[in-house]
């Protein structure tokens, strides 16, 4: 029994099933597939929220925007994924459909913190019977309070939520997560934000491993009124080149450092 419950054979059937030390194998399956997945990462600033995705570049031929990575939902609210894109467009069509119910409900626009809620029940519903598996994607949720307050909200395959003030999911989470811990979000921008975001996922490629990539990237504002729009394209094209010449210099630094530490030849040549 301790050597199933090790490998996850015979309690990784059913996503209704636990293991004897308490865990849902499919679940972290579905967390391993958020892990292969492109980073995407969201920062709550203090005049909105900015989300940026890496995208890989699957095919030259597929067009740029029909294999979109951050959506939006309602007016205010923009949905960034990693994992399964087909799984978190299932999750991206409740959010609408929730949206448009608490509109026609309530006259008002659905405030971030209850959309993030419900979302993050119908990802848990996904765990909770057997003719179901997890859904294969993790989401960043983007947006405001009643208060007019931005929000950053972060739902796994567990169905587990919670606010951020800045969020990482994907194959570089550990990594870019440190990388945000240095920020002093209280006096943050967004504009600040799209190149600080440009910069962690530049940085974090490994071009001998990963595949070419473009960078979506969204946000919801005080400039854009609150809605969730795309980046104005010369604001993302100045952010991308500013990281990778800020990426080029920091490896062409290191070079030299290498070169510095290169031992004498031997024999006192001169």
């Amino acid at each position: 029994c301790a050597g199933m419950s090790a490998t996850g054979s015979g309690y990784d059937l059913s996503v209704s099933t636990f293991s004897p030390d308490g865990r849902v194998f499919q679940v972290e399956y579905a967390t391993k597939a958020i892990e292969k997945s492109g980073t995407a990462i969201g920062i709550r600033c203090k005049d909105g929220i900015v989300l940026g995705v890496e995208k890989a570049i699957v095919s030259r031929m597929i067009l740029n925007d029909s294999n979109k990575r951050i959506y939006t939902v309602g007016v205010h609210n923009g949905v960034a994924l990693s994992g399964f894109a087909a799984d978190a467009r299932q999750i991206v069509n409740g959010g609408r459909d929730t949206a448009a119910n608490y509109k026609t409900t309530y006259g008002s626009v659905i405030p971030g913190d209850v959309l993030a809620k419900r979302l993050a029940g119908l990802v848990h519903t996904r765990t909770l019977y057997w003719f179901y598996r997890p859904f294969g994607c993790a989401v960043l949720i983007g947006s405001y309070n009643p208060q007019g307050e931005p929000q950053l909200y972060q739902i796994d395959p567990s169905g587990v939520c919670h606010g951020y003030y800045a969020a990482v999911i994907g194959k570089n989470k550990e990594a870019a997560k440190s990388e945000l811990e240095k920020i002093d979000f209280a006096s943050f921008t967004c504009r600040e934000a799209i190149r600080e975001i440009a910069r962690i996922i530049y940085k974090l490629h490994d071009e001998s491993k990963d595949k070419d990539f473009t960078l979506e990237m969204t946000w919801a504002c005080d400039e854009t009124k609150r809605k969730h729009q795309k980046v104005p394209a010369d604001l993302l094209e100045s952010a991308v080149t500013y990281a990778k010449e800020l990426k080029a210099k920091e490896e062409q630094d290191s070079d030299d450092d290498d070169d510095d530490d290169d031992p004498p030849p031997a024999g006192g040549a001169k």
